[in-house]
């Protein structure tokens, strides 16, 4: 995930010789977290076992740094670890110092924790909105920066459409990313009420597309009736009937009906019984 899109980046030559980096020991005092990580929550215990690693086995990469201000520095890469250090009291960490300006900072950010696991949908969401913001991208060119589809950089914001009770769920990875997408098929209202439904009874995707289907059918307007044909009645009834036979026998069922404008639509689910 290359980018060349920051200010005076995009005039360097693809053939320019790397500029060495040199690792500095920075007072981790004098280092505050990046303002445009996009990773609002950090596992702490994840935190933990990186202290531990890092205790054991030194610190094998350097966090890299960018100097705002003289001898204060802002966070570009290595949050994680510099949380680490932290919880392990260092009082100094090795860094290397990148002379960058807010946007080039904010966007490396987003980058960097682009590429690394456990963001969540709406995490990644965000960084692209973010990242399109400020570089001044359309969906397009961000696709072909990241080397996504742009249908890709498209469902995933449109994640950011979802209620905010549900974005939270799914920052807090307590619903997944396909829960999302079928809840953005409902209302506000009708996403609060489903979102309870399926966090309480651990609803499965297709569990919950099913809800919200009978939800839709529930609340569409209904269509000018037309006169049923006696032999279309006596579909109807002849299913109706044998509806009321299964339920009487015990098996719980749940049926909706609906009378469109060139047909009769009869919708049955049977629920399978909860083990005793």
């Amino acid at each position: 995930m290359a980018f060349s899109l920051f200010g005076n980046n995009k005039e360097q030559k693809e053939d320019a010789m790397p500029v060495k980096q040199n690792v500095v020991m920075v007072p981790v005092s004098a280092i505050m977290p990046n303002r445009f990580q996009p990773r609002q929550v950090f596992d702490e215990r994840r935190i933990t076992e990186l202290a531990e690693t890092i205790k054991e086995h030194g610190l094998l990469q350097p966090i890299v740094l960018r100097e705002y201000e003289p001898e204060h520095y802002e966070i570009i890469a290595g949050e994680r670890r510099f949380r680490a250090v932290n919880e392990l009291k260092w009082d100094t960490v090795p860094a290397i110092i990148q002379k960058l300006s807010d946007d080039e900072t904010a966007s490396l950010a987003l980058i960097e924790n682009l590429q690394r696991e456990g963001l969540s949908p709406i995490e990644e969401a965000q960084a692209y909105q973010a990242l399109m913001k400020l570089n001044q991208l359309t969906q397009a060119q961000l696709a072909g920066e990241v080397g996504k589809s742009q249908s890709f950089i498209a469902n995933k914001l449109r994640l950011l459409k979802l209620s905010q009770p549900v974005q939270d769920a799914m920052m807090a990875h307590e619903i997944s990313e396909r829960h999302g997408r079928a809840l953005l098929a409902v209302t506000d209202k009708q996403q609060a009420k489903l979102l309870k439904r399926i966090m309480s009874d651990h609803l499965t995707v297709k569990d919950a597309e099913r809800l919200i289907q009978r939800m839709k059918v529930k609340t569409k307007k209904k269509p000018t009736t037309r006169s049923v044909s006696g032999d279309t009645r006596v579909a109807v009834n002849t299913i109706r009937q044998s509806i009321k036979m299964v339920t009487d026998a015990g098996l719980p069922i749940e049926a909706e009906e609906q009378n469109e404008s060139d047909r009769y639509r009869i919708i049955i689910d049977i629920m399978k019984k909860e083990k005793e």
